[in-house]
């Protein structure tokens, strides 16, 4: 609970979502892949503009260094599969939108490959946080 509200109190955030890994081929790799999806920009600033972009979480998984066949990965987005066993799958993108404007999300990735897992926390990337960075020189 004192690990998430910690993330929750960083400068300019307005969401937290967790990455819930399951079906690494190793501990290590669900780390790996749970961690890079939650710090990759481009996931942040989708979840901030609640963008059903689900390619961006692949994509982070992919770029990890962890072990992933997209041919066996799902993707679920606050329960709603966007990505099943390789294949889009197709899906309310309003749902998925209205998943992103909660300040709490959830995100599964089933890579296929193993049983182990991993779970990690990121927020979003706001234009509040560009502009506190922003302001200041050290």
């Amino acid at each position: 609970e004192l690990a998430r509200a910690i993330v929750a109190d960083g400068e300019g955030v307005t969401k937290v979502f967790e990455v819930q890994v399951t079906g690494a081929a190793s501990e290590s790799d669900a780390r790996l892949a749970a961690r890079t999806v939650t710090t990759s920009n481009l996931v942040k600033t989708a979840i901030h503009g609640a963008d059903p972009n689900w390619g961006r979480i692949l994509a982070a998984a992919g770029r990890s260094g962890a072990k992933v066949d997209p041919a066996r990965a799902s993707i679920r987005i606050g329960g709603v599969a966007v990505f099943e066993r390789g294949t889009p799958r197709p899906f309310d993108a309003a749902a998925v939108r209205t998943v992103f404007e909660r300040p709490d999300i959830a995100i599964a990735l089933d890579l296929g490959l193993g049983d182990a897992t991993a779970r990690a926390w990121g927020t979003d990337l706001s234009a509040e946080y560009v502009r506190i960075n922003a302001d200041y020189t050290t």
